[in-house]
């Protein structure tokens, strides 16, 4: 039984490689006809137009509230003078 099965065993495993060349074959070969096909399609397409930059987005008036609260909380206990929160309260608002 044992001297039976090795031949079956030898003959699936190559009859198995086999299929697999073939699959591999035919795979690449669709592979070149599409990339043929794309290489003659690629000149008949224009261009992608070029994306324009988003436009720069207003800031929040939400987070230049919380600046000046963060600067007022700093004026407060000292850490900045009267000129410094001047200055950064007239960026702020711009």
């Amino acid at each position: 039984m044992i001297g039976r099965r090795r031949p079956l065993m030898r003959a699936a495993a190559i009859g198995g490689v086999a299929y697999m060349g073939s699959k591999a074959g035919a795979a690449k070969a669709n592979q070149q006809a599409a990339q043929a096909q794309g290489a003659q399609a690629a000149p008949a397409q224009p261009a992608p137009a070029p994306v324009a930059a988003p436009a720069p987005v207003a800031e929040p008036a939400q987070d230049r509230i919380t600046q000046l609260k963060e600067l007022a909380s700093l004026h407060d206990t000292g850490v900045l003078t009267d000129e410094e929160f001047a200055s950064e309260k007239a960026k702020i608002l711009g």
